[in-house]
């Protein structure tokens, strides 16, 4: 499970690998923050957020990524069981209705963290275990939980969860129940975009029945899937086709109306910044995660501090895909980072970079990566001392290892 981050999109002309089809996902460019951590529970969270509204509004986010707001058993929201109960450790219903009013009023969206896959019981059921739900809304019995769970409903059509009763997707009334409280998400709550928590866990034809029927403005799976090692060494493998291929894979098994995260990108930026920049370019000359192939629906985003901070975000902010920015980073690692990152985030919104993008490598050598978007944005992160050509770039901004220029 992911723990924090921000994002971008916009209408596109979706491109499978293999297969061309048009899709809108929103119709105009849009960022996200995930607006939380994984301590956040502790500190009041829905009261803090609404004081930073005003400022994300003027560092040009217009969706926050929020914590999962139903009830669970622990703190942070991820084993979730009451669905229709939205007093959570992150703060009462009413404190989050009024964050998400305040969110609307400065014309921000609300994404609704979905946890879908697993839901813990009430009472026991067969086999002595907590499989049922007794006694709470989407009253579920035994049918509702996979027979490889410990329940009556038939085997996932994913990966098991482990410890937990995995919900069984394939029956009607679960997806139903599901559906409508979906639909009292968008309506009575107001969430705006759904993140579909561990979507490994179920198969994407369901994440695309319930885009379908739901229809929030914006919405991202995290099919978290390991990259591809040397069984030798142990070492990130040059090639990983594989790797984007089977999310890709996954997104377009939502018909393309789910984005996914950029497992891939994440994988390959974490060690390029270590000296390696060179694995920033594929073997066709394209950037070498889902955002080389797919760019429309590839949420891209820096995890920790091993991934460069400032150069992996000059990195993305400046390229294809939907971009994300970690709530530590933005307002816990001081000013400069802070200001950094708005500084970015305006010269991707002024230049109208987005995640349909023309992207052409220049450089891709140990200790140096340029590149030029839309011929309009130009920019190198890396030790080697490099500027674009010609007298129509001006630098925009710079940091410690990286540069970015426009015309």
């Amino acid at each position: 499970m992911l723990s924090d981050n921000f994002l971008i999109c916009d209408f596109v002309l979706a491109k499978n690998f293999q297969k061309h089809k048009r899709i809108g996902i929103c119709s105009d460019s849009l960022l996200y923050q995930i607006a939380f951590n994984w301590e956040s529970h502790k500190h009041d969270w829905w009261t803090n957020l609404e004081a930073k509204v005003p400022d994300l509004e003027k560092s040009g986010f217009t969706s926050i990524w929020l914590p999962p707001a139903t009830q669970s058993l622990s703190p942070e929201g991820y084993l979730p069981q009451n669905l229709y109960s939205l007093d959570s450790s992150y703060g009462s219903e009413n404190l989050l209705r009024t964050l998400v009013q305040k969110l609307h009023h400065h014309n921000i969206r609300a994404m609704a963290d979905i946890v879908i896959n697993h839901r813990v019981g009430t009472t026991k059921g067969k086999g002595g275990a907590y499989n049922r739900y007794d006694g709470i809304p989407l009253a579920w019995d035994e049918h509702a939980v996979t027979s490889c769970s410990g329940g009556l409903g038939s085997r996932s059509t994913g990966d098991n969860f482990d410890g937990v009763p995995n919900i069984d997707h394939s029956q009607d009334f679960v997806r139903t129940d599901i559906i409508e409280w979906l639909r009292w998400l968008r309506k009575n709550i107001g969430f705006d975009d759904f993140r579909f928590d561990f979507a490994k866990g179920y198969s994407p034809k369901f994440v695309k029945e319930y885009v379908e029927h739901s229809k929030p403005i914006f919405s991202v799976g995290e099919y978290w899937d390991s990259c591809n090692y040397s069984q030798s060494s142990h070492s990130l493998d040059c090639d990983q086709d594989t790797h984007r291929q089977r999310i890709i894979n996954w997104i377009d098994k939502t018909g393309g109306l789910c984005t996914a995260f950029d497992f891939t990108t994440k994988g390959v930026l974490q060690e390029a910044v270590r000296g390696e920049l060179w694995r920033l370019r594929d073997s066709q000359g394209k950037p070498p995660g889902v955002m080389g192939w797919w760019p429309s629906r590839a949420v891209t985003f820096i995890e920790n501090h091993d991934t460069g901070s400032t150069q992996g975000y000059a990195y993305i902010l400046t390229h294809p895909g939907i971009p994300t920015i970690f709530y530590d980073h933005f307002y816990d690692w001081g000013d400069s980072l802070h200001d950094q990152l708005v500084k970015l985030v305006d010269i991707r919104r002024s230049q109208g970079i987005h995640s349909r993008s023309m992207i052409k490598i220049l450089e891709a050598q140990p200790n140096l990566y340029s590149a030029i978007i839309d011929e309009k944005v130009c920019m190198k992160i890396g030790d080697g001392s490099w500027s674009p050509s010609g007298s129509e770039w001006t630098l925009a901004t710079s940091g410690h290892r990286y540069a970015v220029w426009h015309k």
